[in-house]
């Protein structure tokens, strides 16, 4: 068998026709990633294959660089300021080690489906490649836009502050027939949260500038966060993401909470439990918001950050040095969470991750006492992420959410990456889908039936993201 070949992933006849004659031809819903608006709208060249794949700056793809440095690489041919050529002959040396690591599949597709480069990537084939690349890279077909386009995607939803202006979005937004996709805004308020950082009052500054409302307390806050939801969904934002690390359910009276927020703002010493009661008072807050404004909530969990703090002090945040979180108790915590703001249909659509799969189980158990409303799956246990972001990661995802509830529901894949080459991950969790269902199929435990199995295959590669987020509908 050669290298990513046609079939690969693919080891029954039933997947691989379902792949074929299904999954490949869906367009691309991307509704988590880290993709820079600005580099989008800009549209420039990227000057050689290690700035578009490697890293730019310290903007870039911390996959990549934690394999690197895990094979010795030194840190300015990663995040550094050396030579372009000998960080990618860093890279081909890192992959050449990498086998069974999702990276290796994952860099030899991205080499096929974009620049039509065949051979495996190693250090004896890296001058070829880097020329090949580097002269491809320089045509208007691989300028941002084109790359998105070309991929066969519909839709990019970007990470973004809810002080942030938008300024990119709202040029992107005046472009967008041209384009023939749409860069939406997708909130993620984690500086909001961060009651404890020295910053945060200078953050509720560029808050009020940004929203135009005075933040005296919490109750003006929120205020001030239900006009950035108007804004937002003008731009068409329909998402919003929520880190939670850690999360303690810690529910209070509006006395306390006022006080912690006050304290917080003047940098007065604040305890766990104030940082829980700010925490629980800010999500519930924003759970109404969420579901007053129709958008759907992701919780994204059980991660610990920065653990390198010498690194993070140096090279800052999202560079490589995070890990699983181990919080035993954090998805029954949610629950509770979403037992008292059910008391008053407070719940809005949800999509529930957790970097930890011991969480998976109890996540999509307890998310089937929340459903209702009326709508088609309102509670999705959200795919395999970060870490677990593989084909064996994706088969167990796959299979809880099959087992606890409705799969043929589920809205599917997102590339949750800062790089435009990083669309072929749709492809890969679309093999390991079709194969999934495929084996289901052989086995016996559904008909081999194309027509039945393949829609199924075809709502989740897409028609379910299309359904249920409302990128398509008119804004009201």
């Amino acid at each position: 068998m050669t290298l990513l070949d046609k079939d690969f992933l693919l080891t029954n006849e039933t997947g691989k026709k379902l792949f074929h004659e299904h999954a490949k031809k869906m367009p691309i819903i991307d509704f988590h990633c880290h993709l820079n608006p600005q580099e989008i709208y800009e549209n420039k060249n990227y000057p050689n294959l290690t700035r578009i794949w490697i890293n730019d700056g310290t903007f870039g793809d911390h996959y990549k660089w934690r394999l690197m440095r895990a094979n010795g690489v030194p840190e300015e041919l990663i995040t550094g300021d050396g030579d372009e050529y000998e960080k990618l002959v860093a890279w081909a040396g890192t992959i050449e080690k990498a086998i069974g690591n999702p990276l290796y599949e994952w860099t030899h597709l991205e080499l096929q489906r974009f620049f039509g480069i065949t051979e495996p990537f190693t250090k004896k084939s890296v001058k070829r490649i880097w020329d090949k690349a580097n002269e491809l890279l320089a045509t208007d077909e691989f300028k941002p836009r084109n790359l998105i386009k070309n991929s066969n995607v519909e839709v990019v939803c970007t990470t973004d502050d809810p002080a942030s202006d938008l300024k990119y979005h709202k040029l992107l937004k005046a472009e967008e027939k041209e384009n023939g996709f749409k860069v939406l805004p997708a909130m993620r308020p984690d500086k909001a949260f961060n009651i404890s950082a020295l910053t945060f009052d200078q953050y509720l500054k560029e808050f009020e500038d940004v929203s135009g409302i005075k933040i005296t307390d919490f109750k003006s806050f929120i205020k001030a966060f239900e006009q950035r939801f108007e804004y937002f969904t003008s731009l068409g934002g329909r998402l919003s993401d929520h880190g939670l690390n850690t999360f303690h359910y810690v529910p209070a009276t509006a006395e306390q909470i006022e006080t912690v927020f006050e304290n917080g703002r003047h940098n007065e010493p604040l305890t766990t439990k104030d940082v829980d009661i700010y925490a629980t008072a800010l999500l519930k807050e924003l759970m109404k918001l969420n579901k007053k404004f129709g958008w759907t909530m992701q919780y994204h969990m059980n991660a610990l950050r920065n653990r390198n703090q010498p690194m993070f002090k140096k090279i800052g945040a999202d560079t490589g040095f995070d890990s699983m979180g181990t919080q035993p108790d954090i998805a029954n915590e949610i629950m509770n969470l979403f037992t008292d703001m059910q008391d008053d249909d407070n719940i809005p659509k949800t999509i529930l991750y957790s970097l930890n799969p011991n969480d998976w189980m109890q996540l999509a158990t307890g998310m089937g006492d929340f459903y209702g409303d009326g709508i088609t799956q309102k509670m999705q246990l959200g795919c395999a992420w970060w870490f677990n972001d593989t084909r064996e990661g994706m088969q167990e995802q796959l299979r809880v959410m099959a087992q606890q509830s409705l799969l043929a529901n589920f809205v599917g894949m997102l590339t949750d990456s800062r790089s435009f080459l990083s669309y072929p991950r749709h492809e890969y969790f679309r093999r390991v889908l079709c194969d999934y269902i495929g084996e289901l199929a052989e086995r016996g435990q559904v008909p081999d039936d194309d027509e039945y199995l393949g829609q199924i295959i075809e709502d989740i590669s897409y028609n379910n993201a299309h359904d249920y987020f409302g990128f398509y509908e008119d804004v009201k």
